[in-house]
């Protein structure tokens, strides 16, 4: 139990100093030697002043986060899911191969590939749009979304499915009202995780979105440091405000993700 709480505490710690330091003035922070907490009163008005500066457009990074999180999200969701039942139901040639490169891919990450992103975009004339991030996150999230739920389909019997052909079910039906309703923890923790990462990118955005308006929170905060000034008070707000839906989506669905990947673990 102690040991548990102490764990807590050094993990809440980074998370209540950027809530401190975004309730102080810029001077306060930089301050020598420095307060752990405020000394001229709670700046709850940097919450306010955050979503119109001169740095970045606040409100539209926002809302290019939420965008790209949740269209590539539901991209994800909707290949990852037949995929995952075909491979998991279904022999064909070189299954094992594919499900080997399928896996392979989680080695490549954004940061290591956004010269040819870019190059890739330029070329489809999809570069500095939210369309190009959805495709580019929805790629690099796929993998693991049909890996986790190729392991929840591969555990629903198969005479499920064959009695529900037998009854006259086509194989849509039986993988949409009967298969789905099983393997929901884990399509839940595909979901959760996809979604996560894709919130989080930067990499790739950095470079593909050269727009304001079109950046997501995780490029806006970087307008925030600058060479010779920092406004640390706005980059904890915003850092605040980032992790906010973050926290709403775990708490909201934090049973299931946790029997999720317990079943993925037995699996």
């Amino acid at each position: 139990m102690i040991i548990g709480l102490v764990v807590v505490i050094v993990f809440l710690i980074p998370y209540g100093t950027m809530m401190i330091g975004s309730l102080k003035t810029q001077a306060e922070i930089l301050q020598i030697p420095p307060s752990f907490m405020p000394q001229d009163g709670l700046q709850w008005s940097n919450y306010v002043s955050m979503w119109d500066t001169p740095e970045t457009p606040v409100p539209y990074n926002l809302i290019s986060t939420i965008v790209i999180s949740v269209f590539a999200t539901l991209l994800v969701l909707l290949v990852a899911t037949p995929a995952a039942y075909f491979t998991a139901r279904f022999k064909f040639p070189g299954k094992m191969v594919f499900m080997f490169l399928v896996i392979v891919t989680q080695m490549l990450q954004p940061a290591v590939l956004t010269a040819g992103l870019f190059k890739q975009m330029l070329a489809w004339d999809l570069n500095d749009t939210w369309l190009a991030m959805i495709l580019i996150n929805a790629a690099f999230n796929l993998a693991f979304a049909v890996w986790i739920m190729h392991s929840f389909f591969a555990g629903v019997p198969r005479s499920i499915d064959e009695a529900a052909q037998i009854d006259g079910a086509g194989k849509l039906r039986v993988l949409f009202t009967i298969n789905l309703p099983l393997v929901w923890p884990g399509i839940v923790t595909a979901v959760i995780f996809t979604f996560v990462s894709c919130w989080n990118e930067f990499a790739a955005s950095l470079v593909i979105l050269s727009t304001a308006e079109n950046q997501p929170l995780s490029v806006a905060l970087t307008k925030f440091v600058g060479q010779y000034a920092t406004a640390w008070q706005y980059v904890f707000g915003v850092s605040i405000v980032a992790i906010v839906p973050v926290i709403v989506l775990f708490a909201l669905i934090e049973k299931r993700l946790i029997g999720g990947l317990a079943a993925g673990a037995v699996k």
